[in-house]
Parts: structure tokens; sequence; C-alpha cells
């Protein structure tokens, strides 16, 4: 087994590092990751410029490949042929905070696991559910339990096109009640936006706002997490909102 390990928060990420090492228990991995953060990023894919990768020390002594595109053109270059290996899986983070509703269009994390579904490889998308102020993270039961899950999925497989996306408690191995199967819930955002002056006196913006937080509700990602469970959402890139498509066709009848 061959497991391709990314992320969007940048290869030297902490995060990274602890799901490489368990992911070395299940097989062969190679790391390539972004050079940078690019948090909230979405679905890129770099076409106007010429991408670059080199190698790179993690923490651990161990060899990384590093590139300046996104984390979806990671996933990219190794499957198109930079990591001359085949690649059997794709594991993306451990993001430090969680990704659930509607931040799987926003999530790097996320869209890394997609970059692969489109390949026809299983993706794999792990975010731990910190909370602001946090200070310095434990990504080790993150970790654990995405080798455990992703044991299964090398066991059992996936189905075609589908991606799953996995938060988990910010708790200690002892503290999370278990695995709960979740459809995606309904995220709250509370954006702001802040408009400030440049020295020359002209207006430039930062969106902001508090930390965004979801409506709690059972069989949801968020429910989950907030009952202290690990949630895994198995997500589709079909998008089609069939249940509109007759109302739609009546349009033009």
């Amino acid at each position: 087994m061959h497991i391709l390990v990314t992320n969007d928060d940048g290869v030297q990420a902490p995060g990274l590092l602890a799901l490489a090492q368990e992911m070395r228990k299940l097989g062969t991995v190679t790391v390539m990751a972004p050079d940078r953060n690019w948090s909230a990023s979405g679905h890129v894919k770099t076409m106007d410029r010429p991408l670059r990768v080199r190698e790179v020390k993690l923490a651990d002594g161990t060899s990384a490949l590093t590139s300046d595109g996104a984390p979806s053109d990671c996933v990219a270059l190794a499957l198109l042929g930079v990591v001359k290996e085949k690649v059997d899986l794709v594991v993306s983070g451990v993001n430090p905070n969680a990704n659930i509703g509607h931040d799987v269009t926003y999530s790097g994390t996320v869209t890394a696991a997609m970059e692969a579904v489109i390949a026809a490889v299983p993706g794999i998308a792990v975010s731990l559910d910190s909370k602001p102020g946090h200070g310095e993270l434990d990504y080790g039961p993150a970790a654990r339990a995405a080798a455990k899950i992703v044991a299964k999925v090398i066991a059992d497989g996936l189905p075609e096109g589908v991606l799953l996306n996995i938060n988990v408690p910010h708790l200690e191995d002892a503290e999370i009640k278990g695995i709960q199967v979740t459809r995606q819930g309904l995220r709250v955002y509370r954006d702001a936006l802040d408009e400030r002056r440049d020295p020359r006196g002209r207006p430039y913006y930062w969106i902001g706002g508090e930390w965004p937080t979801g409506v709690d509700k059972a069989g949801t990602d968020f429910g989950a997490l907030q009952a202290g469970f690990i949630s895994i959402t198995p997500l589709q890139l079909d998008l089609t909102a069939r249940e509109a498509m007759d109302r739609l066709k009546d349009w033009w009848k």
C-alpha cells in the first residue's frame, strides 16, 4: 500500500508529521505538501504559471516533497507522475480545525482528497476540532483515529467516487466516545468585513468575524463532534440537486 500524505497547512505542519508517522504503520508513505499555508484555499488548479517541487526534511528527519502550488496541485502533481510509484490512497491532514458543513467547499484539506477522487484514487481528509485559543495541539489522537479508519478503508475499499471527511474531537483517546457516520451539518458563519486604510489613504479589506459555530443536530458532523464522537462523512463530487430537476424541467414544458 502506497499512501500519499498531504495537507493545506504547509509541509512542516505538526499535524502532517503526526499523520505521516501513523500512515507509515500501514504502508509506504510519500509526503507531498505545499510550502506554505493554504487554509481556506478551496479547490485550486494552478495553470497560469509553472510549479516547482523540491525535497525537504521533516522534523523527524524523514524526506518529503514540497511544492509552491495548492494542496490540490500537490495531489495532482504526485498522481500525474512527479511521484513515480503508483499511489493507492491519498490522506490529507491533520488540519488543526474542523472541516464540517459548508467548510468542505473552502477547505484545502478536503479538496486535496477531492483531487484524488477525480483521479480515481481513494481520498480521505482528517481534521481536528480544536477551539479558539487552544495553544499547542496534540495531534496524536486524531492521527491514531485516522489510522484506524484508513486501515478499514484498505481492507474493505470505498465506493467509487466517494471520499471520507473525518473530524476528530479535541479529546484524549480514552475520552473519545466512538465513531459516527454522519451527514454534513449546517455551519454557522459570523463573517464581518473590516475596512481599513493603507498609508496612502487607499481602502483595503479583511474578511474576518467571530469563530464559526454550527447547528447541533443528531446525525450531523457538528452534532457528532459536540457529543464527543469522531465524525465520518462520506462525500461525493456529484453536486447535482436531483430533487430540483423535475421542477426545473417543468419550466421548459
